[in-house]
């Protein structure tokens, strides 16, 4: 008893000391993983500081345009406020159909006429001749026209533009998952307040901007988001459109809306050249054919697109294609004509006599009878109104076109005064606009009292002078900048970038010991900053919210660099102290600087390749100038491993199109489809084939493929991956209608539960295998043959190595003895992790095509030789590792099929695993898609500093801390960089195709890689740590 209860007490010691480890490792942990959310939370705040002030809204007043309340009179040559006979003008039509075909572009309507280089007929050509036909053998009863868009070209913008009359805001365009109601004056409203009777079939957006003002028995709204569907929408449009248009039903209503999504669908999942757009062309052509027989003489008829697409079918920014769409009225009575000296043919291109497409809203308020909405910007479109006259007086061919010239204009001008009053303009800034509008109301005076020929056409065109001069400056004053609150956010980014810098490259002792202290001032300082600011804000004149947010993240900036005070003598300046961190600096100073210049950030792609192949060729160099043999193997071999693979995946390219004629995309099918060519599908299986073998080789080569590694990665992860690519296989034979035998729903519903199946098997048992895997090491015994011990000798007092005792002999000493060997045990720690990045790459794998899922797997293997590399040149401590994770998730951004544009967004991919829009997983998976790259790479940052470390490591949770605080470091940069210069560049004429795209960009990936870090990287860190410490005992922290 005296002997076994030392040794109870020292087994109790140990136990205790364990528990005492694991208690203070669980609450560093959490502290750190929320000190990383405070810095979420500060960027996040700064962030918004900065888009209030750059990405601001334009002003909406809440003026209405009313029928008895004309802006001017006509000197009493028609008398206002008649609903029945038309508000400000006599109406020409009772009745009105407007179909609406998104993404109907100009070219899609007239004879293709070769060019050069363009010498034959694209499937898009001469497949919807209707319009144009018309247009030629009657113009006095239909004329086509170029209808330009303004950018962005996303169809909720679009319908903004196109029922108030008003110029779009950047901003907006992430509203087109989910558009808010518009609260200024439109078309649709005027229409409800005359009494008239809307009814709506087609697209859902109209409905969340226009809530209530359609009829409910007429009204037939469908699901707008879904891509992949080409014909459910438009069939149900046609199922409803034609029975309203039965003489029995057209008392029923007054407009009637039908918003077709085929074409643009089409444009999207197939590219313009393609047969399928060519088929769903030629449908739309019967169909307005067949419109055109039922309508009777008392009804116009409107056919336009809201926007084009460009080469490979996608929208959203501003290039020719994109905002060239196609406007057709047609009557049966001759009520239209042509402007003098133009043909009476439709332009050829959309680059001659285009009209704008707020130029509608003037145009159908006249024709319909209705006021103009208070804040239209548009002019009249001539064709409508030169076969109208108030009189029938010969030479009066203009009459109705300078009358209402001069309506618009006079609305106009009354909107401006209004706007100028509310956001205190000076009349200078409107000046040059004002001039022309009294000369055009002096000429007007001139026309009414003499009547001289030929001046009417002079009075017309001077009021559409006017509007062209009042359009191009409010295009200036809308672009004005609240400079206090970027100023604002500028300086909260500045200020957490510099926090961040300290935290990640400054501090010499463990991180997680002073995350604690440094997280309770933080979040004190953000508390009270917020407060402070608040009643600072509560003044007169003052924003309260801005100012709140500003003081709360200056106060928590501020509060947290107070805490590193107390360990001031442990901090040094965060600048490189060895070659590769001077050249991660050098390398990231280069990226942040290079934005500025709209080349650079244009061939942001090529920039990476080169900066990527650069460090594998150093750290090739680095690896074969190691001491130990093994160290310069590994690392040679891996380096170039990692040279090759990003060559590889340079080969996937998608052009934007400021990089045309020097680029050629291979992404898709070719640089005109957004469908995979059926090559493609066998890089999936080549995917299965490698990936799989490559990681488990990795976990094997140290041992450590046993346990939960063989089941995910042997059998799991192999069997996801052939779902993955039996899930493309039936989309591209879908998409070429490879069996025809099958219903295209048959096909559709397969691949949703094919792609629900891999979700479930990555994120349910991946996670669970991830969270329950115990540490991935295999434990043999062994024999060992005993020696005969030396003979003991006698103390030499003068050898200062010699024992303290003389050693004793031992009877047994020649009996075998029991060895116990621990397979894996040197890398525990960092295959453990490793399991987590094999989770996720399944999903991500998904959501990417296939050219996507070889380039994504290949960025896997890359990131497996850096944590390679890493450990043979012994960088841990460096911030190579985390830099140039960061280097590669952006780089793969663009090799995944993506730019910085917004017409490159795969917006298919939210119905990969779904039939319709579900929030919020379709967006969740649009983001998935886009970013898969840099996620991927933020999850695998905390295995460089766990890669090959010895378990009994103290301060790991510090190593690591510092390790995701770096690479966050980097996207913290260029996000600080790019809004810097786009706030500098705010008047650069590429600010909005280029600079702010890109700045978006950063900002979003930011947040993205801080909360991915955080609460997917970091929070994982706590099974993979946890699992090893419960087994093999804590490391001291």
């Amino acid at each position: 008893m005296e002997d076994g209860a030392p040794r109870k007490s020292a087994v109790d010691e140990v136990k205790a000391q364990n528990h005492r480890l694991a208690t203070q490792f669980k609450a560093r942990h959490v502290y750190t993983v929320t000190f990383f959310c405070l810095i979420l939370v500060f960027h996040v705040l700064a962030l918004y500081l900065f888009c209030s002030g750059f990405l601001l809204s334009r002003l909406v007043l809440q003026d209405r345009s009313e029928c008895g309340v004309p802006p001017t009179d006509l000197n009493t040559r028609y008398t206002s406020g008649s609903i029945e006979k038309g508000c400000w003008y006599p109406k020409v039509f009772d009745k009105a159909v407007i179909i609406l075909v998104d993404a109907l572009r100009y070219d899609f309507t007239v004879p293709f006429q070769p060019l050069p280089g363009d010498k034959q007929p694209h499937y898009f050509h001469n497949a919807l001749p209707v319009l144009y036909e018309t247009s030629v053998q009657s113009p006095n009863n239909a004329f086509l026209r170029p209808f330009i868009a303004d950018p962005p070209t996303s169809t909720l913008q679009r319908l903004k533009g196109l029922m108030t009359g008003t110029l779009p805001t950047f901003i907006d365009i992430g509203s087109n998952f989910a558009g808010t109601a518009i609260d200024e004056d439109n078309l649709i409203e005027q229409l409800y307040k005359s009494g008239k009777k809307v009814a709506h079939l087609g697209d859902d957006t109209w409905h969340s901007l226009f809530p209530g003002y359609f009829e409910p028995n007429l009204t037939r709204p469908f699901d707008s988001f879904n891509v992949w569907d080409l014909h459910t929408l438009d069939n149900g449009v046609n199922e409803h459109l034609f029975p309203l248009l039965e003489p029995e039903m057209t008392n029923k209503w007054d407009v009637l809306i039908g918003h077709y999504l085929g074409v643009d669908h089409a444009g999207h999942r197939y590219g313009p050249d393609h047969p399928e757009m060519a088929a769903k062309l030629r449908q739309m052509d019967g169909i307005f054919r067949r419109v055109v027989d039922m309508l009777d003489e008392s009804t116009l008829l409107v056919v336009m697109g809201d926007h084009g697409m460009d080469i490979k079918g996608d929208h959203g920014g501003e290039s020719d294609e994109e905002v060239e769409a196609a406007l057709w009225m047609y009557s049966k009575r001759p009520v239209f004509g042509s402007q003098l000296g133009h043909p009476i043919e439709p332009p050829p291109t959309a680059k001659e006599r285009a009209v704008s497409q707020i130029d509608l809203v003037p145009t159908l308020a006249f024709l319909l009878g209705l006021p103009v909405p208070f804040n239209n910007l548009g002019q009249p479109i001539p064709e409508a109104f030169l076969g109208t006259r108030l009189s029938d007086t010969p030479d009066d061919a203009y009459g109705s076109l300078v009358d209402i010239n001069k309506l618009t204009a006079w609305q106009i001008w009354r909107y401006q005064m209004q706007y100028n009053k509310a956001r205190g303009i000076e009349h200078s800034a409107t000046s040059a606009p004002s001039k022309r509008f009294t000369t055009a109301n002096d000429e007007y005076a001139n026309y009414l009292d003499d009547r001289v020929g030929g001046r009417h056409d002079h009075v017309a065109r001077l009021y559409a002078a006017y509007q062209a001069e009042n359009l191009r400056i409010c295009r200036d004053l809308w672009a004005r900048f609240d400079l206090v609150s970027m100023s604002m956010g500028i300086t909260a980014l500045i200020g957490t970038f510099a926090l961040l810098a300290i935290y990640a490259q400054a501090i010499k002792i463990d991180r997680a010991a002073i995350t604690p202290a440094l997280l309770r001032y933080g979040a004190a300082g953000t508390a009270g900053g917020a407060l402070l600011g608040a009643v600072v804000g509560s003044l007169p004149s003052l924003s309260l919210l801005q100012l709140s947010i500003f003081g709360a993240v200056t106060g928590g900036v501020t509060a947290t660099a107070a805490g590193f005070w107390p360990e001031r003598k442990m901090l040094a300046l965060p600048l490189p102290s060895t070659f590769w961190g001077g050249l991660c600096f050098l390398v990231t100073l280069m990226l942040c600087g290079g934005f500025a210049a709209n080349s650079f950030t244009i061939w942001e792609d090529e920039q990476l390749l080169f900066i990527l192949v650069t460090f594998g060729v150093l750290l090739l160099g680095s690896s074969l100038g190691r001491p130990e043999r093994e160290d310069r193997v590994l690392g040679a071999i891996h380096a170039l491993s990692f040279i090759v693979a990003t060559r590889l995946s340079s080969l996937s390219r998608l052009c934007r199109e400021e990089q045309m004629p020097n680029c050629r995309s291979s992404y898709y099918a070719s640089a005109t489809s957004s469908t995979s060519a059926a090559w493609q599908l066998v890089i999936p299986f080549a995917v299965l084939a490698v990936l799989p073998s490559v990681i488990a080789s990795v976990y094997a080569r140290t041992k450590n493929y046993q346990g939960s590694a063989v089941v995910w990665i042997g059998y799991a992860l192999r069997i996801g991956l052939l779902m993955v690519a039996g899930f493309w296989v039936l989309d591209v034979a879908d998409d070429g209608s490879w069996f025809s035998h099958i219903a295209k729903e048959t096909l559709k519903t397969s691949r949703v539960l094919v792609a629900q199946m891999v979700l479930a098997l990555a994120f349910a048992a991946g996670y669970a295998t991830y969270v329950m895997a115990a540490p991935l090491v295999d434990v043999k015994q062994e024999d060992v043959a005993a020696t005969e011990p030396p003979a003991p000798k006698a103390l030499d007092p003068d050898d200062a190595n010699g024992p303290i005792f003389t050693p004793l002999t031992n009877g047994n000493s020649t009996k075998p003895k029991r060895r116990i060997i621990i397979l894996g045990y040197a890398n525990m720690y960092g295959t453990r992790y490793l399991l987590l990045p094999c989770v996720w790459i399944l999903a991500l794998q998904l959501v990417q095509k296939p050219m996507g899922q070889g380039t994504l797997a290949l960025c896997m293997i890359s990131i497996l030789n850096v944590l390679e590399i890493v450990d043979a040149n012994d960088l841990r401590q460096s911030s190579v590792g985390p830099i140039v994770l960061a280097l590669l998730g952006s780089f793969y951004f663009f090799k995944t099929g993506h730019q910085a544009a917004l017409s490159t967004i795969q917006w298919e991919s939210a119905f990969i695993p779904l039939k319709t829009i579900r929030y919020p997983w379709s967006p969740l998976l649009v983001v998935l898609n886009s970013y898969g790259a840099q996620i991927l790479c933020a999850i695998a940052v905390p295995a460089i500093a766990v890669w090959k470390v010895n378990p009994k490591e103290p301060g790991l949770l510090g190593q690591i801390a510092g390790s995701m605080a770096t690479h966050i470091l980097f996207y913290a940069a260029i996000a600080t960089a790019t809004v810097v210069e786009s706030a500098w560049l705010r008047r650069h004429l590429m600010l909005y195709r280029v600079f702010m795209p890109r700045m978006l960009v950063a900002i979003t990936v930011l947040v993205l890689v801080e909360f991915v870090g955080a609460l997917v990287g970091l929070v994982g860190v706590r099974w993979a740590v946890g699992s090893v410490g419960e087994v093999f005992g804590w490391a001291e922290e």
